[in-house]
């Protein structure tokens, strides 16, 4: 749509489909668009249960939906729950004196009421307040000639030490869920994907910043991302589960510092067939999950993170934070999310291994520095087609010599 700066008139233009759009300009403002998370990075689930009809469920483990409430409408109900059971009781001992008529003999010496010194409401609350948390003043005292009162205080006092009981319980609880301590469990802002050990990796760092440790730490990843299945049944956000050692006990973390997490990227890899160029335009969602129990108190400990796909930065390597001091090691989370560039394929993980029987020879550095963004330069392939056609030519001197000793 165009207007010309010194006319009111406004030439309006056909109105544009998305389809008329080109693809790279599709493709540049789906990347623009806000990316919608499975798992936050502050680990929060971003999904909301809607249309549940079964809320007596809620109630049935009403423990739980206590302690999962937020702290405002936790310690509104805490002090809800005591208020009302003061009322309550309170009510119900000047009911009785009201109906025994203490009220109407208040001062007199030769009347025995079921509580003494207690003349209105205002005192028969604060004496059930005083029975409910066994206070006990001792200016208001029940007597032996009531016996509906000596019921009341039976019921009251074994009710209170349930209520007592329960809200104590829900708040400590409350208090000692170890999800604030799973804030100081920390994830490196980007995953990296790049060589190790000859072989295309992907990477990511978790550190622990308290000096207490996490005993029997484990960590899992999982790849979410819709598939469609070979029947054309559509999944969305399904989960592919992505080894970080499960087979060799890698995943079992000794966290003291931080440590970098290492997925190989081979056959059985979600990300075998995935390079540099795809990986821009998947969408994908990778959930990392770190468990153990807090040293202090014993209790199960989770902490979650997330990568998306332009999080994943392809041909970077993590800056190392660790370093050796005067009698100790000392970590520098300053640079725990720094990385830097390497010399990194940016083929996938399928084709680097189908260059590398070709060639025959072992994957190094120089080999993997040659590999462009568009696949392997003509010197490479030059390279690989020599090295078969030496192959063929010493497999045919062989048959020869063999016919000669014949």
């Amino acid at each position: 749509m165009e207007q010309d700066v010194e006319s009111t008139v406004t030439v309006r233009q056909p109105k544009q489909t998305w389809d008329d759009v080109p693809k790279p300009l599709q493709d540049r403002e789906r990347t623009k668009q806000k990316i919608q998370r499975y798992v936050r990075k502050d680990g929060k689930c971003n999904v909301h249960h809607g249309n549940v009809r079964e809320t007596y469920r809620y109630l049935t483990d009403i423990f739980t939906t206590l302690v999962d409430l937020k702290w405002r409408f936790n310690l509104f109900i805490f002090v809800l729950v005591y208020t009302v059971t003061w009322l309550f009781f309170g009510f119900m001992w000047w009911l009785i004196a009201y109906i025994r008529g203490d009220l109407e003999h208040i001062g007199d010496n030769q009347w025995t009421p079921c509580v003494n010194n207690l003349n209105g409401f205002v005192t028969a609350f604060l004496f059930s307040i005083e029975t409910e948390t066994t206070i006990g003043y001792g200016h208001r005292v029940i007597t032996d000639k009531c016996p509906e009162g000596i019921v009341l205080l039976l019921v009251q006092s074994v009710l209170g030490s349930i209520v007592n009981a329960f809200m104590v319980g829900c708040m400590f609880v409350k208090i000692s869920q170890p999800k604030k301590r799973a804030e100081t469990l920390v994830f490196s802002t980007n995953a990296v994907i790049s060589i190790r050990d000859g072989r295309l990796c992907l990477m990511f760092r978790v550190g622990d910043l308290r000096n207490s440790h996490i005993v029997e730490a484990s960590i899992r990843t999982k790849l979410i991302k819709s598939k469609q299945t070979k029947e054309g049944e559509f999944i969305p956000l399904n989960q592919t589960d992505m080894n970080v050692g499960y087979d060799t006990g890698d995943d079992r973390l000794f966290l003291v510092s931080p440590l970098i997490i290492c997925h190989e990227i081979n056959q059985h890899s979600p990300f075998w067939e995935i390079s540099k160029e795809h990986l821009a335009h998947e969408e994908l969602e990778i959930v990392v999950i770190l468990e153990g129990m807090v040293e202090a108190t014993g209790m199960t400990c989770q902490a979650r993170s997330s990568y998306v796909a332009s999080e994943i930065k392809w041909g970077y390597r993590f800056t190392p934070v660790l370093t050796l001091e005067d009698g100790f090691y000392e970590v520098d989370y300053n640079s725990f999310h720094d990385i830097y560039e390497t010399n990194t394929p940016s083929c996938s993980a399928r084709e680097l291994a189908e260059v590398t029987a070709r060639s025959r020879l072992p994957l190094t550095w120089s080999v993997s520095s040659r590999l462009s963004t568009q696949g392997l330069p003509d010197s490479q392939e030059k390279r690989s087609a020599a090295a078969e056609e030496l192959a063929e030519q010493n497999g045919d001197v062989a048959n020869t010599e063999s016919e000669s000793k014949v």
